[in-house]
C-alpha cells in the first residue's frame, strides 16, 4: 500500500541554517572594509538588482567607510519561446535613478550563478561609460558560470548547489526578512 505524501508547505521548506547572521555580518564587515581601502578617494555609485540584493547592499554601505550612492535596478529573465532557441531572455523593468557616466560602479549582487544576468548587466552599463565597473557578490557558484570575464572583485563565499532563504532570498515573497542564511528542502 502505497501511503500518499504530503506536499511541503513554505514553512515546511525553511531547512537548517548554512550561514549564521553573526557569519554574514563578519564577513560583510570585512568586504566593506576591504571596498573602502580599493575605492579610497573615489565615491563609488553601489547598484542593486532589486529584490535580494537589498538586504546585503543595505549592511555593505553601513560597512563601508568612505562615501558612496546607492541606486537600484530591476531586471527580469524569462525563458523564450522553442521556435527562439529556448534561451534565457534578460529585460530591463526599472532603470538607474543615477547618470553613471564617469563614475565608479560596483554592482551588488546576492548570488552569482551563470553569470548570464550580471553580463548582460555589465554590457548595459558599460555603455554609460563610467570610469570603472566592478561587482561585489554575497553568494558565488563559479562552478554554474557560462560567462567567464566578469568583472567579479568581491566574494562573500563560495556556496554549494543549494537553494537559500533569509537575509534578502525568499520563497515566494517569504522569508526575505530572517537574519540567517536558510537552505531551502527540496519539493518531494
Amino acid at each position: 500500500m502505497m501511503v500518499p505524501v504530503e506536499p511541503l508547505t513554505p514553512e515546511s521548506r525553511l531547512g537548517e541554517v548554512y550561514l549564521t547572521s553573526e557569519e554574514l555580518r563578519t564577513r560583510v564587515r570585512e568586504l566593506g572594509a576591504e571596498i573602502s581601502r580599493d575605492y579610497e578617494g573615489r565615491e563609488p555609485l553601489l547598484v542593486a538588482p532589486l529584490k535580494a540584493s537589498i538586504v546585503f547592499m543595505a549592511d555593505l554601505s553601513r560597512a563601508m567607510g568612505i562615501h558612496h550612492g546607492l541606486d537600484v535596478i530591476e531586471l527580469a529573465s524569462y525563458a523564450a519561446g522553442a521556435d527562439q532557441g529556448g534561451h534565457a531572455r534578460i529585460r530591463l523593468l526599472k532603470d538607474l535613478d543615477a547618470e553613471i557616466t564617469g563614475r565608479h560602479v560596483l554592482i551588488v549582487e546576492d548570488v552569482i550563478d551563470t553569470g548570464l544576468t550580471l553580463n548582460y548587466l555589465c554590457k548595459t552599463l558599460a555603455l554609460r561609460d563610467p570610469a570603472s565597473l566592478a561587482a561585489v557578490t554575497l553568494l558565488d557558484r563559479p562552478y554554474r558560470r557560462l560567462v567567464e570575464d566578469l568583472p567579479v572583485r568581491y566574494v562573500g563565499f563560495t556556496v554549494p548547489d543549494e537553494l537559500f532563504v533569509g537575509y534578502g532570498f525568499d520563497l515566494q515573497e517569504r522569508y526575505r526578512n530572517l537574519p540567517d542564511l536558510h537552505i531551502l528542502r527540496d519539493e518531494v
